[in-house]
Formats: C-alpha cells, structure tokens, sequence
C-alpha cells in the first residue's frame, strides 16, 4: 500500500480560516511592534555611537557590520541568490533603509536631540501608508486615514511647539529621511510577501557592501575613532539591532498585516524613544510629551481596528 492510500474514510477536517488569519495578524503585530521597539532605541544609540565616531564613519561602519551579521546567516544557511525580478526591489531597500535614512539622521543628530528628532521622525508612519497606497494600490478606509492625519498632526504639533515654529537644517534632514525611509519599508514589505523577509534586509544589506566597505575605509582614514564603552554599545546596536534584527522582524510584520497597519504602530516609536533618552542620554522630558502619547495612543488603537 502507498503513503497516500488508505483503508479507511477520510473525514473532512473543518480549518477555520478566521481564526488562522486572526492569529496570523496576532503575530504580525507582534513582530512589528518588536521592530518598533527595536527602532525607537537608534537614536538614542546612534548619539552614543557619535561620541566616538563621525557622522559619515559610523553609518558606514554600522552598515559593513550588520551585512557581515546578515551575509553570514545567508551564508550558513545557503540561501540562494534573489531572481531579477526581485533585484530592483531590493536596491530602493538598499537605498532607503541601509544608507539614505541612517546616513540623514545620523547627520541631523550632530546638531539635533534624539527628543527632536524623534517626534519629527513620528511622521514616517504617515509617509510609509501614503506611499504604500501609491506604490500598491491598496486603499485603506477613511477611518484609517482620519486616525493616521490625527496621529501624524499631533506629532506635528509636538515638534513645532518643541522647535518654536522655525525649520532648522537638522529638520531638513530629518524630513528627507522620512522619503527614503519610507520607499524602503514600502519595496521591504511588498518584497517580504514573496519573500522571507529576513531574506529582505539580508540581501540589501550585502547588496550594499561594493559601497560601504571603502566608505567605511576612508570615512575611518580621515576620522580616528576614539572608542568608548557607550561609542562601541552604539555602533553594535544600530549595526546587529537597528539594521538587522529589528528589520527582519518588522518586514515579517508588515508582511503579515500589511504596510499601512504596521506603519501605524510607528506611531508610538517617538515616545518611546523619548523614553529612552531621558533614560539613557539624560535628556530632558517636554511637558508636552504625556498629552502627545495619550493622543497617539489613540490613533495607534483606531488604525490597528480598521480594515481596508
């Protein structure tokens, strides 16, 4: 008798799709919120990390890192090559998300504090769900959009009050960081439908090694480092924790939910890591900061119950 013969009836087996899908969205929004959690301490790193190395090495050092970090596991685990079709997709990850934002950022926090930063970076969800819906066609409802602006008005409103209404350089970069890093969550979580999505940020990682291994060579040339336990703490987390691990967790989210609903939970990044700065930095909390978290709250719980 073969494997698949049998001498008994077989009897319907009732899957409820419903509940599969429902725990599949509960694993989702668990993984991005990991990656949330994950992100939110990279500013806080990143000014530890700027205690010992320029603006320009460290991007490139976290950068050659972390693709060691991911080269390695593809490597171990003989994962092959991407195909053609998928290549594009991988250099606007590369793009946005391996160089455009950490090198933007990184910039804007030698004159900039992670609190400021991190409000206007509060916006990043808002831009993520609005190129999603361009690059994929995906239509959230309009309550979606309503929490998502109400969301992204408070923080507005926070960093203007934070900022006395003036737009320094520091914001500039920071709202160009917000483009590229949002076109790279974009390609990151349609990629990660159709592939794993460590395979995602693994492969932008080693795609960008031509460039950051002799940036790092000559960032390094022209800038001595002076290592320090916080300037080294820092570099190992936005290497294996920001650019790595915490974006293998946030593209299997996003994959799972979708971008726009994981993007939300972006809402809550900056007021975690005005959390961290006062923790680890010493920083000072604004006033305001309680009100923008009940606020934001709030749109992160109405977004996460709308469907699309």
């Amino acid at each position: 008798m073969r494997a698949h013969d049998s001498a008994t009836v077989r009897n319907p087996i009732a899957v409820s799709t419903s509940s599969t899908t429902a725990a599949t969205a509960r694993a989702g929004t668990v993984q991005a919120a990991l990656g949330v959690i994950a992100f939110s301490l990279t500013f806080p790193a990143t000014a530890w990390g700027l205690e010992g190395f320029g603006a320009w090495s460290l991007v490139a050092v976290r950068s050659v890192l972390a693709a060691v970090i991911a080269g390695g596991c593809l490597l171990a685990l003989r994962v092959p090559v991407p195909g053609r079709g998928h290549r594009a997709g991988l250099a606007v990850v590369a793009a946005g998300v391996v160089v455009g934002f950490p090198l933007l950022t990184t910039l804007a926090l030698e004159t900039s504090t992670t609190a400021h930063a991190a409000v206007v970076v509060g916006l990043l969800p808002l831009t993520t769900a609005a190129l999603s819906a361009l690059r994929t066609g995906i239509r959230p409802s309009r309550t979606f959009w309503t929490a998502a602006l109400a969301g992204a008005g408070a923080v507005l409103a926070f960093t203007v009050q934070q900022s006395g209404g003036a737009v320094s350089t520091a914001d500039l970069y920071l709202l160009a960081a917000l483009l590229v890093c949002a076109a790279g969550y974009t390609e990151g979580g349609r990629l990660a439908r159709v592939m794993p999505g460590w395979h995602v940020i693994a492969w932008a990682l080693v795609l960008c090694l031509p460039l950051t291994v002799p940036a790092a060579a000559l960032a390094l040339s022209y800038d001595t480092p002076h290592l320090t336990a916080h300037s080294v703490a820092g570099v190992l987390w936005v290497a294996a924790g920001s650019q790595f691990l915490g974006l293998v967790v946030w593209y299997r989210g996003m994959a799972a939910i979708g971008v726009p609903k994981a993007s939300q939970l972006q809402l809550a990044q900056p007021l975690l890591t005005l959390v961290w700065s006062v923790l680890l930095l010493g920083e000072h909390l604004p006033v305001a900061a309680p009100l923008t978290a009940a606020a934001v709250l709030v749109c992160i719980a109405v977004t996460q119950r709308t469907r699309s």
